[in-house]
């Protein structure tokens, strides 16, 4: 690992972290996000590799980063990150910063013509690196406070490599005369903004057992699918997580049985909202 890095998650270590990230003509940036369990996204880190050291700000805290908006907005500063898509969007969403001049190696490689596209493998391509990256880490409880050795070190690893395989694309890029394709599409990706999850208005009709129930129990769980994805909004929590499926179709064909079907604590909350819109009919708000 790394040894050079900075855990930036008290106001003295924003201090030091912006002395670092402002003055650097080059970035490596990725960010780690929880879109599982969560109805929206929860950023949870924003690492940056600066030729000097390498932050890890941690996002789960009210700590002021602006002092990113420049050095992210400037284009002076290269700003290199891997399928960046979702890291700009999150980046925007949470903190309204603004992209110009970055760098994204995963479509480097797609302009390219490369197939495979992960990180690792871009690596392996242009630096002759194995990077190990664990799916189980890759899929860790990124929001739980304090982070683990293994995070951390995990976090390090995947944006010290970005500008030496920033180096060799771009080699790559000129040598083949596709600077301006690659500059454009970045351009896009830079531009790219976060939008709410899309609700599905036909869902209901997947759920598992649907076409199997009688017509008024189909419209109940039309109803009920609905006011699920209202409630998963409002708690932010990812909506099979806040009422399965399974349980959705329970509560359509028995009424009565909402204390049995939820648990204890959904029942205290949204017991008598359940039964008001079981019971009554009555859509759903």
């Amino acid at each position: 690992m790394n040894s050079n890095w900075l855990l930036v998650d008290t106001s003295e270590t924003v201090r030091l972290a912006a002395e670092h990230l402002q003055k650097a003509s080059v970035l490596g940036i990725d960010t780690e996000y929880d879109s599982f369990r969560y109805f929206k996204e929860k950023l949870c880190l924003i690492q940056i590799y600066a030729p000097e050291i390498t932050c890890i700000l941690d996002a789960t805290t009210d700590l002021d980063f602006s002092f990113l908006a420049r050095p992210f907005k400037s284009k002076s500063t290269v700003k290199i990150l891997h399928a960046a898509d979702n890291d700009i969007r999150l980046l925007k969403r949470d903190y309204g910063f603004e992209f110009q001049n970055i760098f994204d190696t995963h479509r480097a490689g797609m302009i390219l013509g490369f197939q495979q596209l992960s990180l690792d493998k871009m690596i392996r391509e242009f630096l002759g690196v194995e990077l190990k990256k664990s799916k189980k880490m890759q899929r860790s409880r990124w929001d739980h406070r304090p982070l683990t050795a293994k995070q951390l070190e995990y976090a390090v690893q995947d944006v010290t490599l970005l500008p030496a395989l920033y180096e060799k694309q771009k080699a790559a890029l000129r040598e083949k005369r596709l600077e301006t394709s690659a500059k454009e599409a970045f351009a896009k990706i830079a531009s790219a903004s976060w939008q709410e999850r899309a609700f599905d208005r036909r869902g209901y009709s997947k759920i598992k057992g649907y076409y199997a129930l009688a017509g008024e129990q189909r419209e109940l769980l039309k109803k009920l699918y609905v006011w699920r994805f209202e409630r998963a909004r409002e708690a932010n929590c990812a909506v099979f997580m806040f009422l399965s499926d399974e349980k959705l179709a329970k509560l359509a064909q028995n009424r009565d049985g909402i204390q049995d079907i939820l648990s204890p604590e959904k029942y205290r909350r949204y017991g008598n909202d359940l039964k008001q819109l079981l019971q009554s009919g009555a859509e759903p708000h």
